[in-house]
């Protein structure tokens, strides 16, 4: 077969389904409410500021003329490409997202969705991770996907059991030291 028509370079660029976090089948996509808003916030700032810039420059670079050796105008290309890219995965991220309030928690010894929990391992040694959505978690800030393997085995215990995880080098128990969740908004 004949690769004399294919752009190898462009055939990467423009895949329309950048890889999508798992969602366990027939799961929600839980998001907090600040997730949601702050996910919402970067689709309209890419609508209303970062798409149009793009697309002015775009439109000045090809009223230049040579399109081929033109550095504004394959850059712009390839932006927009980037952009429209982040904003079909945005919206179609919005969609599915179903808003939970870990707020509405606050006060419980169980853990759910949204809980910030502290935990200690076998070797005694303590951590504190926050619980959240998978388009909204921080590995950095100490923040778990609610799908991953600790937010899974933590998830429904309260404050004092002890669970057990299953990581890649066997089954460890943790015990659960404490749960705190945001305190509801003021009316």
């Amino acid at each position: 077969m004949s690769k004399a028509f294919t752009r190898e370079t462009e055939a990467a660029d423009d895949d329309d389904d950048p890889q999508l976090p798992p969602l366990p089948s027939g799961g929600k996509n839980y998001i907090t409410p600040q997730g949601y808003a702050r996910l919402r916030a970067e689709l309209m700032d890419l609508i209303d500021n970062e798409r149009p810039k793009v697309v002015d420059i775009v439109h000045w670079a090809a009223s230049n003329g040579d399109r081929s050796e033109n550095g504004d105008y394959l850059y712009g290309k390839k932006r927009l490409r980037e952009i429209d890219r982040r904003i079909r995965f945005l919206t179609k991220r919005l969609e599915i997202a179903e808003v939970a309030d870990p707020s509405v928690h606050h006060g419980s010894d169980q853990v759910f969705f949204g809980a910030t929990v502290t935990y200690a391992d076998q070797a005694g040694l303590e951590r504190t991770i926050t619980i959240l959505g998978i388009d909204e978690a921080d590995s950095l800030q100490a923040q778990v996907s609610w799908i991953s393997p600790i937010a899974r085995a933590l998830l429904k215990a309260r404050e004092g059991d002890v669970v057990k995880l299953v990581t890649p080098l066997g089954a460890e128990e943790v015990e659960v030291l404490a749960v705190r969740y945001p305190a509801p908004a003021a009316s």
